[in-house]
């Protein structure tokens, strides 16, 4: 299976400590995000990607394009360096290279153990807060100009032996995610020139997650 890091470099939003904080706290807390973050059907938008490896000076560099539909998933399209595209459902994560072959990288209908990973991972890219707060702890900073951070650790062994520590951060949108990794690697991602409209995906769009 495709390593969840990988998918990330693939793929497609600081606090100094990881203090408790009551549940009602924590709905508080959550509940500023959700305020802030705008609750549309599509959005589209450009990603700039830089992944820091342990024992590696230089940083790996991608670009390239997205779609996040809330009903079918997300469209992650690398542009450079090498061309490619990943397809985030509930239920699966699709590659597909330049010279038009694909595969399937997970597969939650023969997997349903991944299903949860998957449903995770999903949530990341289209900033559902909700579903994000039951797999991990969560620390709110509120922002000036309608902006905020949202600092995740995870809730369960599993995921911790994937990830120590995520931070997103945006406005209307989710413009950043930090992933610190638990072997010590990190991604950093930025979205820029992002779009909520046409509000449907268009026939290309919708075939592409076929």
């Amino acid at each position: 299976m495709m390593r969840w890091s990988r998918f990330l470099l693939s793929s497609l939003l600081a606090l100094a400590g990881w203090a408790g904080t009551s549940a009602a706290r924590a709905a508080d807390d959550l509940a500023v995000v959700k305020q802030r973050v705008a609750q549309v059907e599509v959005l589209r938008g450009l990603f700039e990607q830089e992944k820091r490896i342990t024992g590696f000076k230089n940083p790996l560099r991608s670009q390239g394009r997205f779609v996040v539909s809330r009903r079918q998933g997300v469209i992650w399209t690398t542009d450079k360096p090498f061309p490619s595209e990943v397809v985030i459902t509930r239920d699966r994560i699709l590659s597909r290279q330049r010279d038009g072959s694909q595969r399937v990288e997970v597969d939650g209908r023969e997997q349903p153990a991944l299903r949860s990973v998957n449903a995770m991972m999903f949530a990341l890219v289209s900033g559902d807060v909700g579903a994000l707060s039951t797999r991990f702890e969560t620390q709110v900073q509120a922002l000036p100009d309608n902006g905020w951070r949202l600092s995740l650790k995870p809730r369960s062994a599993a995921l911790a032996k994937a990830f120590a520590r995520i931070v997103l951060s945006g406005d209307r949108y989710v413009r950043e995610v930090r992933i610190e990794e638990a072997n010590g690697d990190s991604t950093h991602l930025r979205f820029s020139d992002l779009k909520d409209a046409p509000a449907t995906l268009g026939a290309d769009e919708a075939s592409r997650f076929d």
